[in-house]
């Protein structure tokens, strides 16, 4: 995975009020924990919404007043009504220890189904995987060339070397279903057999 680089500032106090506060600086109070102890800490917003704002998952190092942190971004709350980012979770990693990461599916390949007229539904777009940082992927490949109609790609299907799908077996990630012109076409040809 790639990882991208942001800059954060030490909060000296944690609560509601100063939290209010750096959201009118243009701030983002964020947590950092899964290390030695948590950190309190805040970002800008701007260059946050970059990371947030993007199908893609990265490893984010991020610059504290000097000393640096490789994490992920586990969790981001947001204002109801105007969709700002009011807080978020990072998890520092370790290269020697397993992180589970949510990553997105990416399909490759031209479905026979939908050659015959089928309709692709795209089920799951993430995937939870468990794997050392240095084996995560940036996405899961789902080559769907030989899902024909009625046909699906299930979790069970999907082997990623070096890392763990965490989410249920049979749980679907992407399927053919028929469509309206595939049922008729199916019919024609049945009723020209006949």
């Amino acid at each position: 995975m790639k990882t991208v680089e942001i800059k954060g500032t030490l909060r000296d106090a944690s609560g509601t009020k100063e939290a209010n506060k750096l959201r009118k600086e243009g701030k983002v109070p964020a947590v950092l924990y899964g290390g030695e102890e948590n950190i309190h800490f805040s970002v800008d917003r701007i260059p946050f919404e970059k990371i947030v704002n993007t199908p893609k998952v990265f490893f984010i190092e991020i610059d504290i007043d000097g000393k640096k942190y490789k994490t992920i971004l586990k969790d981001v709350q947001y204002h109801p009504v105007n969709d700002a980012p009011m807080h978020a979770d990072f998890q520092q990693i370790f290269d020697d220890k397993k992180a589970i990461v949510k990553l997105p599916v990416e399909l490759t390949g031209i479905s026979t189904g939908v050659v015959k007229g089928g309709k692709l539904r795209l089920v799951t777009r993430r995937l939870t995987v468990k794997g050392l940082p240095t084996d995560l992927p940036e996405s899961i490949v789902v080559d769907i060339t030989n899902v024909d109609l009625g046909q699906s790609v299930k979790v069970k299907d999907v082997d990623v070397k070096g890392v763990e799908v965490l989410d249920a077996p049979n749980a679907v990630i992407v399927q053919v279903k028929m469509s309206r012109a595939a049922m008729a076409n199916k019919a024609a040809a049945e009723a020209e057999e006949a």
